[in-house]
């Protein structure tokens, strides 16, 4: 006889199936959450996919139905999508917290907002209702620019998950209630005025202080690795200190040119969430953090 674990199991397995068939790269998350349910670089066995060296959920996910299916076999995960390798920019409107003021917009109200500002529609798009009540748009995302996950930038409210991020996928369910498609059969291109809000400025163009050699790469990353530990290590009431000076600390291999800023904030991301930080403080804490760091940091320190 079939019990109901095992009939959501297989309902969970679906919803990874069909997102993987939509070309959208997924991986699990713990059953009844939104959290990874792959290991951390601390307890990487080396071994598998990790044998060449420990990879993260946005490595990870995938659109092989055999590797799905092997995932889900036994567990009910939830389902999450790697938004930067299934090429998506997902829109996230959220629902104002707890302790806000009652007659605060929510994110659909204020992105609503915006598009009547800018004189176009609310695009028509594949969407799903999430858990809170919010709701996700996903875009395909355009060739050529590499979009990151932003918080707030558009409007109040309003996120993004690009590279870096990810989302969790219709069918999934929460003790906060499921995450479900309510529209649109496929995922439309970003609009060209929103592409313009998230697309990232050129960088003025100027020769490096120090040159960026593979010795300096390997201390950017020993040090990525350090503070990922020290956050990791955190006790209650140090979290966000520890995260927010990990961020500052961090911001200088990024002014530097000696990592990219998507992957020191997904490794900062993971760690603080993995201690219990709730997703949208801790990016709120990295862009703060990082942005200031950035800022201070134009010079190497050794430089002339």
């Amino acid at each position: 006889m079939t019990q109901p674990t095992d009939n959501r199991r297989e309902a969970l397995l679906a919803a990874a199936l069909n997102a993987a068939g939509r070309g959208w790269h997924v991986f699990p998350l713990r059953p009844g959450t939104k959290r990874p349910a792959l290991h951390g670089e601390a307890t990487c066995p080396r071994i598998g996919a990790c044998e060449a060296g420990h990879l993260k959920w946005e490595q990870r996910a995938t659109t092989d139905p055999e590797r799905i299916r092997a995932t889900w076999a036994t567990v009910a995960f939830n389902v999450g999508i790697a938004t930067g390798p299934s090429g998506l920019v997902v829109v996230d409107l959220d629902m104002p917290k707890d302790n806000s003021n009652g007659d605060a917009p929510d994110g659909a109200a204020t992105f609503g907002a915006l598009c009547e500002r800018t004189g176009n529609a609310v695009p028509d798009t594949y969407r799903t209702r999430t858990a809170s009540g919010g709701s996700h748009l996903y875009f395909t995302a355009p060739s050529g620019v590499r979009l990151a996950n932003t918080a707030g930038t558009i409007a109040p409210l309003v996120d993004t998950r690009a590279w870096g991020g990810y989302v969790v996928a219709a069918g999934s369910i929460t003790p906060a209630g499921p995450y479900e498609a309510i529209s649109g059969p496929v995922a439309a291109s970003l609009p060209s005025w929103l592409l313009s809000i998230l697309k990232p400025a050129p960088k003025p163009v100027q020769a490096p202080s120090v040159p960026v050699t593979s010795q300096s790469r390997r201390y950017a990353d020993t040090a990525l690795g350090n503070e990922v530990r020290n956050v990791s290590g955190a006790q209650l009431g140090q979290r966000e200190a520890r995260l927010f000076r990990a961020a500052r600390a961090m911001g200088r291999f990024i002014a530097w040119g000696d990592l990219p800023r998507h992957e020191v904030e997904q490794a900062l991301q993971e760690a603080g969430e993995a201690v219990g930080l709730p997703p949208s403080q801790c990016r709120a804490t990295l862009r703060s953090a990082l942005n200031w760091s950035i800022a201070h940091n134009q010079r190497r320190r050794d430089a002339a």
